[in-house]
């Protein structure tokens, strides 16, 4: 039976980002992401506790507050329009708000604040859930409202969430948390080219979706929650240790992995629209993030603990093979798609 309500909430998680993506009208729009985000409550607070219901209360309320901007916003823009169109929205006010609203919806600072709280109470496998697939259905509405929204409030979110994700990030154990700052400063780069290159934002959003999943999937494999979990990782799973360290430094933007290749298009996209300062600023905000990103590597594959761990290594254990079989595709393509496609 629980089974079978998961998969019922699952499946409206499907069906409602399926819905924002093929509708043109803000109704419909509205709808989906309401059935997106109510399906998702009971998947955060299916854990008995009192941080899980605390994690629901906040998701709640940020994304309710969230879904009054956009449908106030959209009716603002039908007032002035005569119509409901995604594409119509030529006023700079509605722009603006469904702008905010939307990245509200995922986690963009200034409005961040709910991102590393709600995945601090939810399990791994939720994190992942909130951080790459709640993120399609507002990314292809702010995708589509591209051409409306207005550049330099972008450019400033944008610049605002690369320093604050790397700022809250440094000072994090807790793993769930470092990976909340992680996605609020990607969202920074995403939100840096979105009305000059939308396709260059779109492409770094779904890199990092692709890099984000196998690193949620070999935490939650490893049970590896905080830091000092990592530094007895080596002793029990070294396999997934070398791939967690692969993960977390092409997502860092390290080349010549492939989470260097949207940062560098993103960066020329920059300076051929004469913002090289922005550039700049935004290159520094990096070595924030990249600060976290090393440290986490070196804690999981560079540093020897100083007890021996006298628990039966996993490669002397059953290990479940659908799981491993699930995390390996994604991972090799997360770490090897920058040198394929370099000439």
């Amino acid at each position: 039976m629980r089974t079978a309500a998961t998969m019922y909430m699952l499946t409206n998680i499907s069906i409602g980002t399926i819905m924002v993506t093929s509708s043109n009208s803000w109704i419909m729009a509205w709808l989906g992401l309401e059935l997106n985000s109510f399906a998702i409550l009971p998947v955060i607070s299916k854990t008995k506790h009192p941080r899980s219901i605390e994690a629901t209360t906040k998701y709640f309320l940020t994304q309710s507050t969230a879904s009054c901007l956009i449908l106030f916003s959209s009716t603002i823009n039908a007032w002035q329009t005569g119509t409901w169109a995604i594409t119509q929205m030529p006023d700079k006010l509605p722009s603006t708000l469904m702008l905010i609203a939307l990245t509200m919806k995922m986690g963009t600072a200034p409005v961040h604040l709910w991102l590393p709280e709600v995945m601090q109470g939810s399990t791994l496998l939720t994190g992942l859930l909130i951080s790459t697939w709640q993120k399609i259905a507002p990314m292809v509405l702010i995708f589509t409202t591209s051409n409306h929204s207005p550049s330099d409030i972008a450019l400033i979110m944008g610049l605002l969430s690369t320093y604050l994700g790397g700022w809250g990030g440094m000072n994090q154990t807790h793993l769930r948390k470092v990976m909340a700052f992680s996605s609020i400063a990607n969202m920074g780069w995403t939100m840096m080219t979105l009305t000059s290159e939308p396709k260059t934002s779109m492409m770094n959003i779904m890199l990092y979706l692709l890099l984000a999943t196998p690193t949620f999937l070999l935490l939650a494999q490893t049970s590896t929650k905080t830091l000092q979990d990592m530094t007895t990782m080596w002793t029990t799973s070294p396999t997934s240790t070398i791939m967690l360290m692969l993960l977390l430094l092409s997502m860092a933007g390290l080349p010549p992995l492939t989470g260097f290749m949207p940062k560098l298009l993103i960066l020329n996209e920059l300076i051929s629209q004469n913002l090289t300062p922005a550039a700049v600023a935004t290159t520094m905000a990096s070595l924030l993030s990249l600060i976290f990103y090393l440290r986490i590597s070196y804690l999981t594959s560079l540093l020897t603990p100083p007890n021996s761990s006298t628990s039966t290594t996993k490669w002397r254990q059953n290990m479940n093979n659908l799981k491993m079989a699930q995390i390996t595709p994604t991972a090799v393509m997360s770490t090897t798609t920058f040198p394929t496609l370099s000439p």
